[in-house]
């Protein structure tokens, strides 16, 4: 257990330090409030000083929002010259230079620290009652108080109000009862095209499938309202897994969905096994991220090569996977197929369709060339 350590009215103090994301404590920590001016909290910041907040808690927003201009804000860039060349990157560059800006714009924001008591109160002016969203992601309050980044502490109750609120989801049919409720740490099932995808294929049998990473349940629940009597969900997160069982059961289909605890694949064999792997091969720098990035292309290489062993004769993978990578340099097509065979797999047929999502319409966003070009496809695969 990590704790955060910092001087207060003479004293030495101490606290439990929280951080879903895995960031270090603050070695250095000031107390602040209300007096303090956004450029001041900007250049500590960005030194990497921790700021406990001991103002009013909404002009701790306000301050979260004004760094976050600062960092957004567009850096000043050099004309070229002949003794100043323009620099041009690659894709890959370009992507890894992006990461490195989005670390960094985190580690500054995070540095607007709050003291959360054992009761789960904050006891700040204006502070609000943010209980319900704290023991959600979590559990029940103990014996002990800590302290998390304002910015952390956001995160989780925004996750809080999605999981009450839950999102629509076409393919589940119509209101209300095509809704899934994300949990914290658990990824949202933003990217619509890649699920009616799956929604659209056509099924190879109706009598059983895998689910593999089955996430929030939305893949499970689509295959279940299409029609198959099994269909059995895995997942290694514990929170998926939870998050999965909620919205089974809130969609009634607790009676044709069944999850466990598992790497990659449950044990026996399916005429259909489908897997949305993390689609970008890099390390993950939070745990939430990893359900977008994976390292060395793990999950999508086990996959792939224990495919063949789980398909019953006939039977088909359903491998959900968008072509970014390749557009950022990152992963070939030419590798995918090596995998491809490599796993004893032959691809019967591909369904293809265009990422909808918002930053495709972004062109100030630095990969937006990559994003712009990304095809999310359903490949369509049996043993040879």
């Amino acid at each position: 257990m990590t704790h955060l350590i910092w001087q207060e009215n003479g004293h030495h103090c101490e606290d439990e330090w929280r951080s879903e994301r895995g960031a270090p404590a603050p070695k250095r920590v000031v107390l602040a409030d209300d007096t303090l001016s956004a450029d001041s909290a900007y250049r500590l910041a960005c030194a990497g000083t921790g700021m406990l907040w001991r103002g009013d808690f909404q002009n701790a927003r306000l301050l979260l929002q004004a760094l976050a201009r600062r960092c957004d804000a567009p850096k000043k860039v050099r004309r070229a010259s002949k003794t100043n060349p323009e620099v041009t990157h690659s894709p890959q560059e370009n992507f890894h230079l992006h990461r490195q800006a989005q670390s960094q714009r985190a580690r500054t924001l995070s540095m607007i620290l709050i003291q959360v008591n054992p009761d789960r109160q904050i006891s700040l002016r204006r502070a609000p009652d943010w209980r319900e969203a704290m023991k959600e992601a979590w559990g029940p309050a103990g014996t002990t108080g800590c302290v998390t980044s304002l910015r952390e502490l956001l995160g989780l109750v925004g996750a809080h109000e999605w999981h009450q609120k839950g999102m629509e989801i076409s393919a589940l049919g119509s209101a209300p009862h095509n809704r899934i409720h994300p949990s914290y740490g658990v990824f949202s099932p933003v990217r619509g095209e890649y699920i009616q995808l799956v929604a659209d294929a056509p099924l190879p049998s109706t009598e059983l499938a895998f689910d593999i990473g089955v996430g929030t349940g939305v893949l499970s629940a689509v295959l279940a309202k299409r029609g198959v009597k099994r269909v059995v969900g895995t997942d290694l997160d514990t929170r998926a897994l939870t998050c999965a069982k909620e919205n089974i059961q809130r969609l009634g289909l607790q009676g044709k969905v069944e999850l466990t605890q598992a790497d990659l694949f449950p044990v026996g064999k399916a005429p259909l096994v489908v897997c949305n792997p993390p689609w970008l091969p890099a390390r993950a720098s939070a745990p939430i991220e990893r359900a977008i990035y994976d390292e060395n292309s793990a999950m999508l290489k086990g996959f792939l090569a224990g495919l063949a062993a789980h398909l019953t004769p006939k039977g088909e993978g359903w491998l959900i996977l968008s072509d970014l990578a390749e557009h950022l340099g990152l992963r070939t097509r030419a590798e995918l197929e090596e995998w491809i065979a490599a796993g004893g797999l032959k691809v019967i047929d591909k369904l293809d369709t265009k990422a909808e999502h918002k930053k495709v319409q972004d062109e100030n966003d630095p990969l937006h060339a990559a994003r712009a070009a990304e095809v999310t496809s359903l490949w369509r695969l049996a043993a040879k």
